[in-house]
């Protein structure tokens, strides 16, 4: 056998590959098939199907309307309803986020002193009686819930604004705080677009 006859046998030995790399193709488009585009759909069609609210974003509607979700906080300020905490955010769910400020902060520290200094006279009580989360920021910067200490501070405003007893509200505030997840994760917390929604359908509001 010539040397150019071995050189030609060995340059289409190098070229023949048996088909490997089509099969690479296919399993890498089958891949992607699968568990980018296949796996996505079926965790989507379960959560529709097994958590239809809360895969829908949790909304809550009145009169047909859509007009928030239990994950966000919305911006009360009316002295008839209960306050949500700060948001470094401005409540856009679109913007979620916290004010990064360290504790050394002077502007963090100015800020916290009036929060508590307006939420003190808001309801009409001492600085030193305002629960921490009425100050502070979340992380998320749109946290709906407040604690049940921060609902309790602000059942009188609410209810000599709305010409309600204090009881009443006070009753309000207890079947709208939720335990801690599972009964063991977080800690006792109250919905305030719940708890203001509520509010509002009582009978004697106004």
């Amino acid at each position: 056998m010539s040397t150019s006859t071995i050189a030609a046998n060995s340059s289409q030995a190098g070229i023949d590959d048996g088909g490997a790399w089509r099969g690479a193709v296919a399993l890498a488009v089958v891949a992607m098939a699968l568990l980018g585009l296949g796996y996505s759909l079926l965790g989507m069609g379960l959560g529709r199907a097994l958590f239809p609210a809360q895969a829908g974003g949790s909304l809550v509607e009145r009169d047909g309307r859509v007009i928030g979700s239990v994950l966000v906080a919305q911006p009360f300020a009316d002295a008839r309803y209960f306050h949500p905490r700060p948001s470094a955010a401005g409540y856009d769910p679109m913007n979620v986020a916290g004010s990064n400020q360290a504790r050394s902060n002077p502007a963090l520290q100015e800020r916290l002193q009036e929060a508590r200094r307006q939420a003190a006279l808001d309801n009409g009580v001492s600085p030193d009686a305002v629960p921490g989360d009425l100050v502070t920021q979340s992380g998320g910067g749109i946290d709906p819930h407040i604690s049940p200490a921060a609902a309790r501070l602000q059942v009188a405003r609410v209810a000599r604004a709305r010409g309600l007893t204090e009881a009443t509200v006070t009753t309000l505030v207890r079947e709208h705080t939720e335990p801690p997840t599972f009964g063991l994760l977080g800690a006792e917390r109250v919905n305030v677009l719940l708890l203001n929604l509520a509010l509002d359908g009582l009978p004697t509001s106004r």
